[in-house]
């Protein structure tokens, strides 16, 4: 009887724990798995996803199909992921978004002399040799960096970095806009897609898989890590879905020269394409020498050209709309107006472009200066679309949107298009008043007149707009609005114009006036917008002419795009001057450059037309 019982013990226990595992199974049945969520097109952040400590980081390097530093050997670039823990325990696949700099391992500090010496003559080198900085390589395995990770990880995606070429732990030299710097993202997103082997060290063997990628890639960034995500999507390589650069250098030729005119970016006077190559080149030491002697000192040297500022073969292989063709990842591109470093036409012209080809494009701009992402339910849309595929019409979204003058960078205005579609041009013409100011209006004057003025860089263009009366620069201004005034699109001017010397800078402001009145307090200067030129490049931006003293010459260009809204009680003014103290050359003051007021003109895009222009114009 005792062991009849204990038998039917031990069964009951039995029992009791099939059903506790069947129970348990059930239980497990239920908990669902962590996957992204979304509401209202957006990819939401998910608990499961969040947890920092949980998160999953190693790196690896990817071989390209190059070789710059010359060892004969495949340049591999280094990449960091970022992943949530279910990628492994659960099996989720997640897209990609993908970062790539040359900053990550840190910069060249600043030394005397790092940059060219600006105070020569135009077409003569500079007084002495630049001094070249070496960066010390900073970081440690396995983080390259976490940018985007708080962002994007929690709301379903894997975040990877890479540093660029011949920067941090990446094999292979910086080129600065060269095609290396476009192919090393690409084989990273060849990794990604499972085309290509990951290595988890630099020289071995042993392969590391994407197994956690979907294969849906997308990429940001701002600058230089914004011109990183362009140079990819150049390449046409399948599996970069989207990307979202902001503020992004698309030409080096319009970064470092204007209208062939020698031109530093704003606030880092006398810097080249050299000079940021020294800038970024953390890379192996014991690779920098020939980097420098093939890349620095023979590529650049005979490229860059800073004696004539004329477009070349260098400087065209270092512009990106050059090589548009495969591009198809969808575009949002973001840009501030008031960006004096990368300035706004570098997003307009491939903006333009990408229209132009059919791919599905956002235009973000903003009244700030250089950066500035836009919205982020902006982006979470737009990664949502193009990444996750959640069909959540963005495409169908306006295709512009402007942050207005008293607006935040969250609340931006929509437009179906930029420029404005209601914006037509209005030529004005000036009326002499020198060495005051002169009118500017839409009647041509009848009385043919010239007014000159004499080259001395130690004014700054700030000062001579405020100046009353000064010898140093020409200023042509309408009388005051009645109304506000929609300015969108990109202006031009025509300067008819003749020199003292053979090679002279042209800048030209448009700016609003009186200064710092009715002005948005964000913006500390009325600068509207600016241009410059090198007046021998009047017929060719290939082929510069030394100008004929004396002789007129008509110069046609482009100033920066712009969508600003002038306010009633200001005054539009043209401001005429040589050189820009922050960003040309210096040469010896006292050229005379003398312009030509019958043949000088200024078209202005301006929503409503000549109608709305003019009746602006009239007193109340």
């Amino acid at each position: 009887m005792k062991e009849l019982t204990r038998l039917l013990f031990y069964f009951i226990i039995l029992i009791a724990f099939v059903f506790s595992a069947k129970a348990q199974q059930l239980s497990d049945s239920i908990v669902e798995k962590a996957v992204p969520v979304f509401e209202n097109g957006e990819a939401q952040e998910v608990p499961a996803f969040s947890n920092s400590e949980k998160w999953i980081r190693h790196d690896l390097w990817i071989e390209t199909e190059f070789d710059t530093d010359g060892d004969g050997k495949p340049d591999r670039m280094h990449v960091d992921v970022t992943r949530p823990y279910q990628t492994d325990t659960e099996g989720l696949k997640l897209p990609i978004v993908y970062v790539s700099s040359p900053y990550f391992a840190g910069v060249a500090p600043d030394v005397e002399g790092g940059f060219w010496d600006v105070k020569h003559e135009l077409g003569e080198p500079a007084p002495q040799e630049r001094v070249h900085a070496d960066v010390t390589r900073t970081g440690e395995r396995p983080i390259i960096s976490t940018s985007h990770t708080k962002t994007w990880v929690p709301r379903g995606y894997i975040v990877v970095h890479s540093s660029s070429p011949g920067t941090g732990l990446s094999q292979g030299a910086p080129t600065v806009g060269g095609d290396n710097e476009s192919l090393a993202p690409k084989a990273v997103i060849d990794w990604l897609c499972g085309r290509i082997p990951g290595y988890t060290s630099v020289d071995g063997d042993e392969k590391g898989e994407a197994y956690w990628s979907t294969g849906k890639v997308g990429m940001t960034g701002t600058s230089y890590n914004g011109t990183i995500p362009l140079a990819a999507a150049t390449t046409g390589v399948e599996g970069l879905e989207a990307i979202i650069p902001i503020a992004p250098n698309t030409s080096y030729y319009h970064y470092y020269r204007s209208n062939g005119l020698v031109r530093s970016p704003g606030g880092y006077l006398g810097e080249d394409v050299d000079v940021l190559y020294d800038f970024i080149h953390s890379g192996d030491e014991s690779k920098r020498a020939y980097n420098n002697a093939t890349v620095r000192d023979t590529e650049m040297k005979n490229g860059m050209d800073r004696i004539t500022g004329d477009y070349n073969d260098f400087w065209a292989s270092r512009d990106y709309l050059n090589d548009m063709e495969p591009m198809t990842a969808a575009l949002l591109m973001s840009h501030g107006f008031n960006d004096w470093n990368v300035m706004s036409e570098h997003s307009y012209r491939i903006y333009q472009a990408a229209l132009d080809k059919g791919i599905p494009c956002q235009l973000f701009y903003h009244q700030y200066g250089h950066g500035g992402p836009p919205p982020m339910t902006m982006m979470n849309r737009w990664f949502t679309r193009y990444l996750h595929g959640i069909e959540n019409g963005v495409e169908n979204d306006s295709p512009v949107w402007i942050v207005r003058e008293n607006d935040k960078m969250d609340n931006p205005t929509p437009y179906d298009a930029y420029p404005n579609p209601d914006a037509f041009p209005v030529t004005l013409y000036p009326g002499s008043g020198a060495p005051e100011r002169g009118s500017l209006s839409t009647i041509k004057p009848t009385k043919k007149e010239t007014e000159t003025l004499i080259d001395n860089y130690s004014f700054s263009g700030n000062a001579l707009a405020q100046a009353e009366i000064t010898e140093h620069r020409l200023i042509y201004v309408t009388p005051k609005f009645s109304e506000d005034i929609h300015i969108s699109g990109i202006p031009n001017v025509t300067v008819k114009l003749s020199s003292s010397k053979p090679a002279v800078n042209l800048s030209v402001w448009l700016v609003s006036l009186p200064w710092n009145e009715g002005r948005r307090s964000k913006i500390t200067d009325n600068i509207i917008t600016r241009g410059w030129a090198d007046p021998q490049n009047q017929k060719s931006l290939t082929k510069s002419k030394p100008l004929k003293p004396g002789k007129f010459y008509e110069v046609t260009f482009n100033l920066m795009p712009d969508d600003q809204i002038i306010p009633a009680g200001q005054q539009i003014g043209l401001l005429i001057f040589s050189s820009d103290r922050e960003f040309t050359l210096w040469p010896e003051p006292g050229t005379e450059l003398t312009i030509d007021l019958d043949g000088t003109s200024l078209t202005l895009p301006i929503v409503g037309g000549a109608e709305v222009f003019n009746n602006a114009l009239k007193e109340d």
